[in-house]
């Protein structure tokens, strides 16, 4: 029993002391990536939320982003990246009875949009289900939501409700990302 100034409680028979999860700095994470060491999962959650919250700066995601293309992110990293990012905003979901039936068509960019506009439609029409979340151009091309605001009336800012009734009635969507789907990919 332990007593001072009347307090007074009993000590536990044993305390078991948990160790302090000691997340690194900003600074920290984007050394760790241009030495060539190997970021770990807790890293690379810290970076993503911090980079969503705005305590990242562009100076910093610059140089964080060049050490990754330099010294390259391994299968691991890379996945746990794209993990990260998907989960900083809402993430949408689909029937059950759409598992067999619901295809990607995924792109990393490029001139021209030959394949997207066709062939999601193309694949709808054969009874899959094809969501496409679509980005802007980043350079003089114009990317495919760009090139689509083209066309009177075609808009392509959609609710998650409106992507999925898309989805339920015409089979195949391109729409741009939310403010609430992958925020962090639209920082990055």
């Amino acid at each position: 029993m332990y007593s001072k100034q009347n307090h007074s409680f009993d000590l536990p028979a044993k305390v078991t002391i948990f160790p302090l999860k000691i997340m690194k700095s900003v600074v920290d994470i984007i050394a760790v990536k241009r030495d060539g060491e190997e970021l770990t999962t807790e890293d690379i959650d810290q970076w993503v939320k911090l980079l969503t919250e705005g305590q990242i700066t562009e100076a910093q995601l610059g140089a964080w982003l060049m050490a990754c293309y330099l010294r390259g992110l391994n299968s691991r990293e890379t996945a746990d990246l794209t993990k990260s990012m998907t989960f900083t905003g809402d993430v949408m979901s689909w029937p059950v009875s759409w598992r067999p039936i619901i295809v990607d068509k995924h792109s990393t960019g490029g001139v021209g949009d030959k394949v997207s506009l066709v062939l999601a439609p193309a694949l709808a029409a054969c009874g899959r289900k094809v969501p496409m979340i679509s980005g802007r151009g980043l350079g003089i091309t114009g990317g495919t939501l760009d090139k689509l605001e083209s066309i009177p009336g075609f808009r392509v800012a959609l609710t998650a409700a409106e992507i999925m009734e898309a989805l339920d009635t015409i089979g195949c969507v391109i729409a741009g990302q939310t403010g609430k789907i992958a925020p962090a990919d639209k920082v990055f």
